[in-house]
């Protein structure tokens, strides 16, 4: 939906000392309920490539997928959009080194009481270990970067590294890699082994009923759990310091 690439231009040039206007403005008019705020654009492709996969039109649910340009944004972003600005409810992935850091910055932004899922590492590593190295594998060769990958496992930097972690940093050797094997890796996944904190992302969006669907509506229920569907993972709320 055009009408969303505009409101997320319009907040992202807000999150840079922009006006406010123009993202107020399209938050009402669209309307947007929920902001996922993701750190990069590989987050933001893989989300799009499952809500693809599952027939999801998130744009025309009022779901607005947000690439924050790194974790140290999350206050930022969270201040505009969360309770103190623009009322809207916020969910998100996190990585696990980074969930102290969240969950600090939301509530120093007013916004503690938002829902991120946690990845282990990040969603490559969840990705990677739900379909398996040889599969990864496979995909690499298909995409026409197997002799890329065997140049890259040649250095002597990967020689003490297992071959998962060997292809989570090959996905971010060379620019707009990892953004388009974001996708990839998705569209290459079995239904029942989606990594479990982006099935719980997206069941999550939902559209749900009643009051709810409106901005500004009650949060999402904050249910801390841990559960296994392509690796480790957890739900979190912001207002947990741990």
């Amino acid at each position: 939906m055009a009408d969303m690439g505009a409101f997320r231009e319009a907040v992202t040039a807000w999150a840079a000392g922009g006006p406010e206007g123009p993202a107020r403005e399209l938050a009402a008019r669209l309307p947007v309920r929920t902001v996922v705020l993701l750190e990069g654009l590989s987050d933001v492709a893989a989300v799009g490539a499952l809500a693809e996969s599952r027939g999801r039109d998130l744009a025309a649910e009022g779901v607005c997928v947000l690439a924050m340009g790194g974790a140290m944004s999350v206050g930022r972003f969270a201040r505009l959009l969360g309770p103190p600005g623009l009322g809207l409810r916020l969910v998100g992935l996190v990585d696990e080194a980074e969930r102290g850091y969240y969950a600090r910055g939301l509530e120093r932004a007013g916004a503690a009481q938002q829902e991120f899922f946690v990845c282990e590492a990040d969603l490559e590593d969840e990705l990677i270990r739900a379909l398996g190295v040889a599969r990864v594998e496979e995909l690499v060769r298909a995409e026409g970067d197997l002799r890329a990958l065997q140049t890259f496992l040649h250095q002597p930097a990967q020689r003490g590294r297992d071959a998962q972690q060997q292809l989570r940093r090959f996905l971010g050797t060379k620019k707009g890699r990892k953004i388009h094997y974001g996708r990839v890796l998705v569209e290459a996944l079995d239904p029942g082994r989606v990594p479990a904190p982006l099935d719980g992302l997206l069941a999550g969006l939902r559209p749900p009923a009643g009051p709810e669907a409106r901005p500004g509506g009650p949060a999402h229920p904050m249910v801390t759990t841990r559960a296994q569907a392509g690796g480790p993972s957890g739900t979190y709320s912001g207002s947990d310091s741990s």
